[in-house]
């Protein structure tokens, strides 16, 4: 995955939903902090789509133990061929962490996503760009979710996205919350390049989420270029 165009994953702590995926969805973010045996999954993968390995640390909003283990089980991850990216939280990228499977992933051709999360605000502008700089410093590309309480966070998070991308990063980002829920869908016109959405609504990993299906459409509806008469 190289995340040049804008990439659809399917959010499941479930590799059995794959199938039902593959309709609307470009790839399968697998949560394996969610999963109850994550590795026997990865194991007896037979899927289509590639897959996006997170293991979401408990600090981050994942249950995860921040430990050694946590990590290994994704340097095993990446050595799967059809796991093409895995995801790594900026704070275990920038304490020095994450660099093995940083390298691991490169050194299997996987791309590294490095994500933030804030569950409680949208930052002010300059921290929503220093934030993803900071990210696409370590990672190919730099993923931050925050959380939107108003319409103006909104369109704050929008113009870092587009900033961002303007001086040749790659990024994804969301607003999560109902206030920001209509960002999942705008984002990647001005430049995100991931969404991410579970196949049931009642699986969302995330505050605000649409169902992959609803997503897909919605994207597609506004990014669809006119025609000519």
């Amino acid at each position: 995955m190289d995340f040049e165009s804008f990439v659809l994953a399917a959010a499941t702590a479930d590799l059995g939903d794959e199938p039902a995926a593959r309709e609307h969805a470009d790839a399968v973010e697998f949560r394996l902090d969610l999963a109850d045996e994550p590795l026997a999954a990865l194991d007896a993968y037979d899927g289509e789509l590639p897959l996006i390995a997170t293991n979401r640390a408990d600090f981050e909003g994942g249950e995860a133990a921040d430990d050694a283990d946590r990590l290994a089980a994704l340097r095993t991850a990446v050595e799967y061929d059809f796991v093409e990216a895995v995801d790594v939280e900026l704070q275990t990228a920038a304490d020095g962490d994450g660099d093995l499977v940083i390298e691991h992933a490169r050194e299997h051709d996987a791309a590294v996503i490095v994500s933030t999360h804030d569950f409680a605000t949208t930052p002010d502008p300059p921290k929503l760009r220093q934030l993803l700089d900071r990210a696409c410093d370590y990672g190919d590309v730099g993923k931050l979710a925050v959380t939107a309480r108003s319409p103006d966070d909104v369109l704050e998070l929008l113009a870092a996205t587009r900033a961002s991308v303007a001086g040749g990063d790659r990024v994804a980002t969301m607003a999560m919350g109902e206030p920001g829920r209509h960002s999942r869908v705008v984002a990647p016109l001005y430049g995100s390049k991931i969404g991410y959405a579970p196949v049931d609504p009642a699986d969302a990993t995330a505050p605000g989420q649409y169902d992959l299906a609803t997503l897909r459409r919605l994207v597609d509806d506004l990014s669809a270029r006119p025609t000519d008469d």
